[in-house]
């Protein structure tokens, strides 16, 4: 199983033709050296099934509320980096091979489909990604890395524990084919604690994936590698008659050689995925004491795919790279609505098309200490075939029919670097732009969560980030330890605006109740952060190893004349601070012991900063212990203080709240 500690990525001090590449794909090129990168790779302590609470050890990397995609209803599963302004849709993208992983409708990354047994490293790039990255790396970029297939390999896992939670986990392969399949069940918790009503029942988790990938060498040279998987979830939602299911596939086929003395390096690469939502809201009655059916979003398909291209080449102590790709993704939201007398009495479908074609060329130039690299990027983005229709359940007589324009903008992006190695440490300092355009759900679909509903708005403008940072560091066989300071102006971003409260009835959103509030997906002038980033390793001796990572951010709205209540607001679900910190001690040839800490400043859960959300420090211990070479026990006390972690609040003061303590056991086999 993959796991995570934190690591700096060093300046490349070998060649690209000397790095050695498994699968298809081209290695790191050598201009990443200059810009905040974090490897996370071996692991003990920060081990965990699910990648994204693996990525939280890193500083400023979160979902978008604060908790884990254990219980996270799947809209809220964007990933974002460096707290300057979560969102449900996420400002990071996330690859696998190169694929992008974010959900072709929402954004967001439905995480059971990428169990970490699958996974064979990842990079986490901060800052603006442009080069092959693209469109939608607007803070950053997390690339995963997915096993190969090659020698043979059998693993096996199972664990069960508190909370109802059970999880088996297969590895299987040889000659190239690398089979996984992995099935998670929770019975989960209670997330409202104080004020809970028989309205309120635990969040649950079922979910299943399967992956198969096949690498081979062909006999010309060039590696292949074609991958094909399937996830299934199913989500309780904390609220009697409120769930969610999520279902998806994707396939992609790579073919890459790595660049050479006298050979170019190159890389073609072609995926698809397609997936489907199906979520079902409530409105909470009176004292919690009941709920009503309000929203059920009975089908959301969607298909995305897209191809890329690169060329990569090492002329002495200059290596360059040209690439182009095309992305593509459609999808319709289906969805009854108007709860009254016992059934809905509305129907609407809304949804539409967006393309995106980006070209960039990249370069980067070595000279003993000294690191200079630089790209260009430029991208369409086009939005069409927008809809957005509403009917009477009853009559089938239209009550909304909207088309909105088209719409489509070309946008310049890029990133420049410089680093200079000063033996044991170096300096660097980096600059760059990047852009995020909506996805087709912030363009198209509205959503309830209890008594709060969210208006849609086909109008949203992409987001633009432009930021400049300064870094430097020490290493050495001991430890190392690196600091970055980093300076971002977010221009356009999408926010959820309150645009009225209930009790009241508005124009297409309808009847809001009492405690509930109106607001509109909308462009809102900037934002502005700050940040501070640390982290650092130490080896105490042979047999303890320390790890830690603290982010400080101050990031401030400035609404402009669209939102002019926002200005000097901080963003919703943005914490000023956040700190990680694990203790790995050996404690014998067969016995590891484990202590992760996660500390998480105080946030505002909506946009006007009036549902403050507590800090909280959570800790987590384990133990591994080896009964032989292929057999060994794991023990995973989690949230060991029991913290109070509140994740969200409502117009009339119900908190929710995370995970409370659990134990959890399991053995792996690993032959």
């Amino acid at each position: 199983m993959f796991d995570a500690p934190l690591e700096t990525v060093p300046a490349p001090e070998a060649p690209v033709s000397e790095v050695v590449v498994t699968g298809a794909r081209l290695p790191p090129s050598a201009g990443e050296g200059a810009f905040a990168i974090t490897n996370l790779a071996d692991p003990a302590w920060a081990r965990s099934p699910r990648l994204d609470e693996q990525l939280a050890r890193a500083p400023g990397v979160s979902l978008f509320r604060r908790t884990s995609s254990l219980a996270a209803n799947p809209t809220t599963q964007g990933l974002s980096l460096r707290a300057i302004a979560p969102s449900g849709a996420g400002r990071a993208l996330v690859t696998l091979d190169g694929v992008p992983q974010n959900d072709p409708f929402g954004g967001w990354v439905i995480w059971s489909g990428l169990p970490s047994e699958t996974i064979q490293s990842l990079r986490i790039v901060r800052g603006a990604g442009a080069q092959a990255y693209g469109a939608g790396a607007l803070t950053g970029v997390v690339a995963l890395a997915g096993r190969d297939g090659g020698a043979p390999v059998l693993e096996a896992g199972v664990e069960a524990g508190g909370l109802g939670y059970r999880r088996a986990a297969v590895n299987a392969g040889s000659g190239g084919l690398l089979a996984s399949v992995t099935a998670e069940r929770s019975d989960g918790w209670t997330p409202v604690r104080e004020g809970r009503g028989a309205a309120d029942e635990p969040l649950a988790l079922d979910t299943w994936s399967a992956a198969l990938r096949y690498d081979t060498r062909l006999s010309s040279g060039p590696a292949m590698a074609a991958r094909l998987a399937v996830y299934d979830e199913n989500r309780r939602s904390g609220l009697v008659g409120a769930d969610s299911r999520s279902r998806g596939a994707q396939a992609s086929l790579t073919f890459a050689q790595a660049p050479a003395e006298g050979r170019n390096g190159w890389r073609l690469q072609a995926w698809t995925l397609v997936s489907d939502l199906q979520n079902r809201s409530v409105a909470v009655g009176a004292g919690r004491a009941f709920t009503t059916p309000a929203n059920d979003q009975f089908e959301t398909p969607a298909y995305g795919y897209g191809f890329n291209a690169a060329l990569r080449g090492v002329r002495g102590a200059l290596e360059w790279e040209i690439g182009a790709d095309f992305r593509a993704a459609e999808g319709e939201t289906h969805e009854r609505f108007r709860y009254m007398s016992g059934q809905f009495t509305r129907l609407r479908e809304a949804g539409g098309q967006t393309t995106t074609l980006g070209a960039y060329a990249d370069a980067s130039w070595t000279a003993g200490p000294w690191l200079v690299t630089g790209d260009l990027r430029l991208d369409h983005w086009r939005a069409f075939d927008a809809r957005r229709r509403e009917y009477d359940a009853q009559t089938g007589a239209a009550t909304l029919a909207e088309t909105p324009a088209g719409r489509s903008t070309t946008t310049p992006t890029g990133r420049v670097g410089l680093r200079r190695d000063l033996g044991p440490g170096f300096v660097r300092t980096a600059a760059y732009a990047g852009f995020r355009p909506p996805s087709l759900n912030e363009l198209h679909r509205p959503f309830r969560v209890g008594n709060d509903v969210t208006e849609a708005n086909a109008a949203l403008k992409p987001e633009r980030l432009y930021g400049v940072e300064a870094g430097a560091g020490l290493e050495g066989k001991q430890g190392s330890l690196t600091a970055t300071l980093f300076l971002n102006r977010l221009e356009d971003p999408v926010a959820n605006v309150t645009i009225g409260q209930g009790p009241a009835t508005f124009p297409t959103a309808g009847f809001i109740p009492a405690g509930g509030v109106l607001r509109q997906r909308r462009n809102v002038g900037r934002i502005d952060a700050v940040g501070l980033e640390l982290e650092g390793r130490a080896s105490l001796g042979d047999r303890l190893a320390l790890t830690g990572a603290v982010m400080a951010t101050r990031a401030e709205v400035d609404g402009g004349a669209d939102a002019p209540e926002l200005t000097g607001k901080r963003p919703a679900q943005a914490p000023r601070l956040a700190a990680s910190a694990g203790l790995e001690w050996r404690a014998g040839d067969r016995l590891g012991l484990f202590l992760a800490a996660r500390h998480e400043g105080a946030r505002y859960d909506d946009d006007l900063n009036t549902r403050r959300l507590a800090a909280a420090t959570t800790l987590n211990l384990s133990a591994r212990y080896d009964v032989n070479r292929s057999t060994r026990l794991e023990i995973d006390l989690r949230n060991a203080f029991d913290a109070e972690v509140a994740t969200g609040r409502t117009g009339d003061g119900i908190t929710s709240y995370d995970a409370p303590r659990s134990l959890r056991v399991g053995v792996v086999y690993v032959r």
